[in-house]
């Protein structure tokens, strides 16, 4: 069943290539997915998509880390991001950086914005799986 989707969804892209983010944004299920359509037999186009995906994803994993973000953090944004992946509260990152409250929230908004999280946790996981952190 998941196969025939799979292929359906690639045969109803108007530009497959085009759609690789769609893909490898559903992560390991899909990476699963793809590794059972390129080894499937009579699948033709189907089975050289799921390759080029499977090659995307291998190259996306390798170079994880050094993706850089549409609209990189600031030294200081990256600085109360680290701090974000401690027991500390907001108070007193704000009290170790020498900073009010409110410039502290000024910062988070941006760092939530350019790494399109909502919460704390969230961006200390975007961080990390970024390798920023």
């Amino acid at each position: 069943m998941a196969l025939t989707t799979l292929a359906n969804a690639v045969a109803e892209a108007p530009e497959a290539d085009s759609y690789v983010r769609l893909f490898l944004d559903e992560r390991d299920p899909m990476v699963s997915l793809l590794r059972h359509a390129a080894a499937a037999t009579g699948a033709g186009a189907m089975q050289a998509h799921a390759r080029r995906l499977l090659r995307h994803a291998a190259s996306a994993a390798a170079g994880a880390g050094a993706q850089p973000l549409p609209d990189p953090l600031s030294h200081r944004e990256l600085e109360v991001l680290r701090l974000l992946d401690s027991e500390l509260t907001g108070p007193e990152i704000a009290r170790r950086l020498y900073v009010s409250v409110n410039t502290l929230r000024t910062h988070t908004k941006r760092i939530f914005t350019k790494l399109d999280v909502t919460t704390r946790a969230a961006a200390v996981r975007r961080a990390h799986d970024r390798g920023l952190l």
